[in-house]
Parts: C-alpha cells; structure tokens; sequence
C-alpha cells in the first residue's frame, strides 16, 4: 500500500502522543472565493491557513511519500468543465529524513487556484472536497473538508446530509473498541501481491516482446538497423544513432502513462476504484473483445495517417530531432499491433493496486522490449542474417494474441457479475468459455481454421505444432475444473469455487463456515470462545482468491481456519443494497458525511475506521473480547501466513 508508512505515523502519533492536543483538522483551516473571469469562465481560490510549526504537503508528492493535497469539484464534466489544471501557490522543498525522500510543502498559508468554464448557465453554486495531510515535528493528521463556491455573489453554504438518531446509533455500532490497537503497527506484514513494480516491468517486457513478432514492428527492426549502420557516415555513429533510437522508443511510451499520474494525484483512490466498478468492468469486457477481433483481422486499429506522414516528414530534419520523430514515426505506425496489447497492460495496471506507478512500470517494460533489438543488432548487425524472414507466421502471432484477449475480456465481466451478483458467470461457465476459447485456438493452430488475413498453410511448422500441443494440454488441464477441480494454475482468474452452478453447502470459501457479517460472527465466537480471523476481501479481488485458493487450501493452514478460528468475511466491493432500515449516514472525523447504502459501503467504513487501511486481502486475527492476537497479515506465502495464524492461536490465553 503506497500510503501506509504516513498512515501508521500520523495514526499512532495521533493516538499516544500527549503533546497534541488539536484535533484532525483544526490544524489547517480552509476558504474559498470566486473571481470572475468572463459571463461564463470563473477561477475557483481555496486558501488553507495552516497553524504554526504545522506544514500542508502539496499535490504533487512522490510516490511512497504522504498523502498529497487533492481536490474533486462536484458536478465537474457535466455542469461546468475544469479548464486546465490546478495552480498552487510557491511552496517549500526540503529532504524529510522520515520518508526518506524530498518534499514539497507549504508553511502559514497555501493558496490553489482551479479555472472552470460554465457548461449549465444558471448554476449559482458549486460544491466540493479536499483531502489532505499535515504534519509537524511529531506527529501527522489526515483530514478532509467540505468546500463551496458561490458563483453570484452569494452566501455559499455547504449541503450536508443529516445523522438522524437511527444514523447515530448505526455509526456507534461501527467502531471497535480493540484492547490493544498498538498491535496495528505491524500491518505492513505480507506482501502487495503480484511482484510489485518489478513484476508488473516484466509483464510489459513480456508484453513487448509479443509486440515485436507482429507484422507491423518485426519488418522494421532490419530496416531500422541497416538505415542506421549504413547512412550515419561510420559504425560507431551508427549504432549511437541506433542506441538513441531505442531510448527515444522507451521515452515515448513512458510519456503514455503520465496523464495518469496527475489522475493519481487529483484523487489517489480514482485508479484504485476501477477494479470494483461494475460498469468499467463492463466496458473494459466490450474493449477486450474489441481487440480481440482486430488481431484476428476484421478490422485495424489505426491512428490517423496525417499522423504517421507528419511524423516521418519531420524525421528528415537529421539530428537527435530526426531521430526522435522516427522513434515517434514507429510508435504510431505500428499502433494497429501494438494498441491492443498496450490496452489490456492499461486495463490490468489500473485495476491494480499501485494505479499509475504501476502502468508506467509495465509501458516502461514494454518500451524496453520493443527498444532492445534496435540496440543489439546496431552493435551486432551480424545477427540479422539469423533473423527469421518476415511471413505468415506474424499473422499466426497475431491470432493467437486475440484468442488471449478474448479470454482476459471475460475475467473483466466476471468482476462485474461476481460484484453484482447477477448469476451469469459462474465459475463452471466462467471455465467452459475458456475451454471453447483455448480448444478453439488449439484447432487454429493445427490449420483446422482460418482468419481473414491467414494466407494458405502448405505445412505446419514445429513450432505451431508444439504451441498447439501446449493449448489443447491446457484445454484437457482446464476441463476437470467443470466437475470442480481447484485448478492451482489459475488462482484468482476463474469465480471462486463457491461461485458454482451446483448447489453449495456453503458459500464460503473451501466451504469453510463463515460469516459474511461482523455481529453474526463475534456472537458466534464469544459462545463457541474461539478467536476470530477477520478477512476484508472483495468479489473482484484476484489476491483475495488466490490466498484462498493457494494458501488457505494447504492441508495444515485450512485445518488452522476450520477448527481453530471464526471465519468473518467481509466484502468491500459488494453492491447489493442494505434493507432500508439498515441503511444509513456516518458522520466521519472531518465532520462530512457519508451514505452508507450498500453492504460494501458499510464494510469498507467499518475497515477504514477501525483499521485505518481500505487494501484487500487484509487480515486480522483478535479475540471475541476484541483483544488483537497479532499485527494484520496481507497477501503472503503459505509459511508466513501459517506461523501466523499458529502464533495468534497460541497467544490465546
């Protein structure tokens, strides 16, 4: 989690300092005003006075850093739009020995400045919200307020939503009163899940790599090379020439992903968000498929030729210049093959935890795959001569990537129906597409099938043979899990097994016996005196199923949940709606308020207020007195998570 080192300092300062005597967000104050620019353009001010010896970080923090200073504008794209990007006044830079890193913040008074253009002529007032971090010499708050603007003059007041006496005594059920919350200090145990940015470099390189056997960037790496090499005057220059060619590539694709870094930075939680939404889920299925069919050759994804013709006209002008637009050149003429694959490593780095950071890590990755044979075969030009002929194996490459993303397109609209509920994919259809998918790329391969661009097939190859050899062996591998197979291989991408069109004992993961609500579960284990194990997971959460299908499986750990704990799961991400008289409105610190309407709404409050964390999976393991046994667990191994579960077992007194 990028942001649990501040989390846990603010958090525990907070909690055992007796030097602070300010509540969270008394320490900075915030006001706003309008000037108006024209009929329909306004400048939205909001000025934060901050106490002294306290600081306001800016918005633009790195990452692994607090939380930034971020601002969402209520109605922003639909009643007026956000012209350009936010303005802030000068701020101070200096290195934090406590991240370890420099940052920038402001002391006194910080003033930032937003310039709106009006899409809804008679709107008079505009609200918003700022979240933001301040910190002094020993301690750090998390705060947010409410923020109005009045656009004709007048007083802008604030909307908040009511806590009536049923909300009052509906929050008050929320929060815990754990014995021990110093035993949170340890909750950043596990792991994050995936490999972190390393993995997610090596997927892109992977990624990459795919990309270079397709027919629109495999004829250029010889061309490239032989341009370079022959017409730079001497070898030496030529392949300088080369080697800058393949940084520019890798230059190029990395400025992709920095639009998404100042979406990270307006609301650090708007990447985080996607993978649980069911809509996006929905579109992103929709988009899968629609690669799909462009590499099986329907249809092209093409930018505008103006484009590519301005570019190769500018690679003329010679130079580091020439050079760059010809890497440019590259990136956009080879955008039919290279656009579906940069598509889905958008799609999955944005459902990922790390959001930004990670896509820039994975297009990074897919740059340098892309960039590499450029700069080797410059330095080796003999080994051009051991490349394989362009031909119709570029086409088969192609084929075979859309078959992958017609199979990656149905894990996206098996989010959204596990989030929703709806039925539609369970785990057995989920695994009998797939069979369908992969069986019927088993018979492509074989030269059963053709697709538009296939020319005839006189002989098959060794290695389409062995590829389809591989396929169908994973089609036979897939088929036990209609019947119920736990198919280890791939944890996290089909529905959980529970998630079965056959009649469960229960719907708990393994059918381990589980509460999916927090009281259910306490009184539970306060009659039967076992200790609880809290599991905060969510439907679309891929670590989540591979904890339980990986490590909670294991013969000694699943022994370990099923005699020796009370098992509460908790879904963040479930959209079904609370009954009416459960449904109701939390009053957080800042003062604002927020509608709790559906189940994962209540668990996600009930995690954040009481664990100051929103990640999943995420562990906890207490008592029925609501003692914590141990610090939190997150995604792990199977010893890490055991010796865990056995110490939290054994502190029982």
């Amino acid at each position: 989690m990028k942001h649990i080192l501040p989390i846990l300092i603010g958090l525990f300062s907070i909690l055992f300092s007796s030097g602070v005597s300010a509540q969270p967000g008394d320490q900075v104050t915030w006001d706003t005003s309008v000037e108006k620019l024209s009929d329909t353009e306004y400048q939205l001010v909001m000025t934060a006075s901050i106490i002294e010896h306290w600081h306001l970080y800016t918005t633009n923090i790195p990452e692994g850093g607090p939380i930034p200073t971020s601002f969402t504008f209520e109605g922003a794209g639909k009643d007026y739009e956000l012209v350009g990007g936010l303005e802030e006044s000068e701020s101070h830079t200096e290195y934090d020995n406590i991240f370890d890193m420099e940052l920038s913040y402001f002391d006194g008074e910080a003033v930032f400045k937003q310039k709106i253009k009006l899409l809804k002529p008679d709107l008079k007032v505009i609200q918003g919200l700022v979240e933001y971090q301040a910190c002094d010499d020993q301690s750090c708050i998390f705060a947010d307020a409410d923020l109005a603007f009045s656009l004709d003059g007048g007083k802008a007041v604030v909307k908040q939503l009511e806590v009536d006496e049923k909300s009052a005594l509906l929050s008050k059920n929320l929060k815990l009163e754990l014995q021990n919350p110093e035993q949170l200090k340890g909750g950043d145990q596990g792991q994050s899940g995936g490999g972190g940015l390393m993995g997610i470099f090596v997927l892109g390189f992977l990624g990459g790599l795919l990309a270079l056997l397709t027919p629109c960037v495999f004829p250029m790496i010889p061309l490239t090379v032989s341009f370079f090499t022959k017409q730079s005057g001497n070898r030496k220059k030529g392949i300088s020439n080369a080697i800058l060619y393949g940084v520019f590539i890798v230059v190029i694709y990395m400025l992709l992903s920095i639009p998404f870094h100042f979406l990270d930075s307006i609301d650090p939680e708007i990447l985080n968000t996607i993978s649980t939404n069911v809509w996006l889920n929905v579109i992103f299925f929709v988009i899968f498929v629609f690669f799909a069919f462009s590499f099986f050759g329907y249809y092209e994804l093409t930018l505008p030729s103006s484009w590519g013709n301005k570019m190769d006209s500018a690679s003329g002008t010679g130079g580091l210049i020439g050079i760059f637009f010809m890497a440019l050149t590259l990136a956009i003429v080879s955008f039919s093959c290279t656009g579906p694959i940069l598509g889905s490593l958008l799609v999955g780095s944005l459902t990922a935890e790390g959001g930004a950071t990670q896509l820039t890590a994975g297009i990074t990755g897919f740059g340098f795959a892309l960039a590499l044979p450029f700069a080797l075969f410059a330095l080796f030009p003999n080994w051009l001569n051991s490349l394989p002929k362009s031909g119709g194996w570029m086409t088969t490459v192609k084929v075979v990537l859309g078959f992958l993303e017609l199979a990656l397109a149905f894990k996206f609209l098996s989010n959204a129906d596990l989030v929703q509920h709806w039925g539609i994919l369970k785990r057995e259809i989920f695994i009998g597409i797939w069979i369908v998918i992969f069986g019927l790329m088993a018979i492509y391969l074989f030269g059963k099938i053709k697709f538009p661009h296939d020319g005839p097939l006189k002989k098959l190859g060794f290695i389409r043979i062995a590829s389809g050899v591989l396929v169908a062996a994973f089609v036979i591998y897939l088929v036990p899990g209609l019947w119920g197979a736990n198919l280890k291989l791939l944890s996290g991408f089909p529905p959980p097994m529970f998630y079965s069109v056959k009649q469960q004992e229960s719907d708990c993961p393994l059918g381990i016996n589980c509460f999916k609500d927090f009281d259910e579960g306490l009184a539970y284990a306060k009659a039967n005196n076992k200790p609880i194990l809290l599991d905060f997971t969510g439907w679309a959460c891929v670590n989540c199923r591979k904890m339980e299908e990986n490590v909670w499986s294991v013969p000694r750990v699943y022994e370990l949940l099923k005699d020796d704990y009370v098992l509460i799961s908790l879904y963040i991400d479930d959209r079904k709606e609370l009954p009416d008289d459960k449904q109701f409105n939390y009053r957080l610190e800042s003062g604002r308020v927020k509608q709790i309407r559906t189940i994962g709404e209540k668990w996600a409050t009930f995690q954040a207020i009481n664990f100051h964390t929103a990640s999943q999976p995420y562990y906890i393991i207490m008592t029925p007195d609501l003692e914590l046994l141990g610090p939190p667990q997150k995604y792990t191994d199977e010893e890490t998570y055991y010796n865990w579960l056995k110490a939290g077992k054994e502190s029982v007194k």
